[in-house]
């Protein structure tokens, strides 16, 4: 057989064909799958429901095509949106939501072309409240008023006479209410843009609007076309507004002088008050059943005047007196007029009461009716004071809430018994403010959460039903 030679050279093609087939025992290699964002999850570190002015944040978690996940941020390319307009909410690029009106929207987490959204609804906390009668008129951070309770008279504004165990929106949707007051079966508030309002009974002329047109007004009717008011207050059947300038004005029921015009007539529209002599500018009112409690602008002095069978003025007598007249020589920082009896805190902070004490609602732990300032303690902590028809309450500097008088009705809030002194109402130490109508009683924490207790046969505790509450018990926003 004949030999046959190749070349060295005509090997090297032949190798690489060999090697290009996988011949040789070479090894294989492939492409790595490109992994994906495949959907978004929108999730609220607390509710979903914000309260207006409050900021809650956002987290974003997007899981991927290996099922994997990940925190997404703005530095990964997220971006945050709403579907609505973004009236109801903002939003910052950190993921953080501030409600700023009520209503409801829909957050948007996008990156990568891919979405993910979160409903959120925005509501109005509650920031005041005013007790009165058997009814209760409650005002929300967005400037809307609610009202609850009895409504015979029209007293709670929202064009009806049914009474309502819930609040229900005062008739005309203003977001503009900035104050209010409310008496035995009548309403006067404020607007921010300096206008005074009022509805319910006109009985006596209590909604100041120039008539004697007794039927009840269901709606909040305007009085007068100034708008430099500042401050309202109610009593039974009487009420009062200070203007910006602390001129004081006067209308409603007169008999005992509890409008303090120098006379007994009723007015049906409102009348200057006079100034004692010297002095320029009242800087606030407390109405009670028939008489009425004031502060001096000036030097922080007390007047009272009206209805005086049981002291409740505080001047020493127990003549009605249709003038303003100076109680003591203190100086005074709140005051609270009940059905016919006072409690007024020093700017000291010292607490004091006098007039009716049957049910020792004056709190000297007596039941002897006071006709002039009594101490109520001997503490110097107290912030401001609530009074009713025979009980009273009052808030401290440090957030307590206590109560004393009457519990027929579990006004006081404390679950006991009645009591001459104060005691205090639960453990709590965040309470604001408190607000007493005939026989139940308010108040305010500083979460903004409202809390009422006492009688609810009329449904004035607004919590949907017409059960007595002998402990506060929270109001739904």
């Amino acid at each position: 057989m004949k030999n046959f030679k190749f070349p060295t050279l005509l090997l090297v093609p032949v190798l690489a064909i060999l090697a290009a087939c996988g011949g040789g025992g070479g090894s294989t290699s492939s492409t790595p799958a490109v992994v994906t964002l495949k959907s978004i999850a929108v999730t609220a570190s607390a509710s979903t429901t914000i309260p207006i002015g409050i900021a809650v944040p956002l987290t974003a978690t997007g899981t991927y095509s290996d099922n994997s996940t990940k925190a997404l941020n703005t530095a990964s390319g997220l971006v945050w949106a709403f579907k609505g307009a973004g009236a109801v909410a903002t939003i910052v690029p950190a993921g953080n939501v501030t409600g700023k009106a009520v209503g409801s929207d829909t957050v948007t987490a996008t990156q990568d072309g891919v979405v993910g959204t979160l409903a959120i609804n925005v509501i109005a906390q509650w920031n005041g409240v005013a007790a009165g009668g058997n009814q209760t008129i409650g005002h929300k951070s967005d400037g809307s008023l609610y009202g609850w309770g009895s409504n015979i008279r029209g007293q709670l504004g929202d064009s009806t006479q049914a009474d309502r165990n819930a609040p229900a929106l005062v008739s005309g949707g203003s977001t503009l209410w900035k104050q209010m007051a409310v008496g035995e079966q009548f309403v006067v508030a404020l607007r921010s843009d300096g206008t005074l309002w009022a509805w319910g009974s006109n009985q006596n002329g209590t909604l100041g609007q120039g008539t004697t047109d007794t039927a009840p007004h269901q709606v909040p009717v305007k009085v007068g076309k100034d708008t430099d008011w500042a401050f309202v207050a109610a009593g039974k059947a009487h009420a009062f507004a200070i203007k910006t300038s602390g001129v004081m004005y006067g209308w409603g029921r007169n008999f005992n002088g509890q409008l303090g015009d120098g006379t007994n007539i009723d007015r049906l529209a409102p009348v200057v008050i006079p100034l004692p002599t010297g002095l320029k500018a009242w800087l606030s009112v407390s109405a009670g059943d028939t008489h009425t409690l004031a502060i001096i602008k000036d030097n922080l002095n007390m007047y009272g005047w009206g209805g005086n069978s049981s002291g409740q003025v505080g001047n020493g007598g127990l003549v009605d007196v249709v003038s303003p007249a100076k109680i003591g020589a203190f100086q005074w920082s709140s005051l609270a007029a009940g059905a016919n009896h006072s409690v007024a805190i020093r700017t000291d902070g010292a607490m004091y009461g006098w007039g009716n004490n049957t049910f020792g609602q004056v709190g000297n732990n007596g039941s002897a009716n006071i006709n002039a300032p009594t101490p109520i303690g001997v503490g110097s902590n107290w912030l401001a004071a609530a009074s009713g028809a025979t009980h009273s309450m009052a808030v401290t500097r440090d957030g307590q809430l206590w109560g004393w008088g009457s519990n027929l009705e579990s006004q006081l809030g404390t679950g006991g018994p009645d009591s001459p002194t104060p005691v205090q109402v639960g453990t709590a130490n965040n309470w604001l403010s408190v607000t007493a109508g005939a026989l139940h009683s308010f108040g305010l924490r500083s979460d903004n959460t409202l809390w009422g207790w006492g009688r609810n046969a009329e449904g004035q505790l607004g919590k949907g039903d017409n059960a007595q509450a002998p402990v506060p018990v929270t109001i739904p926003n």
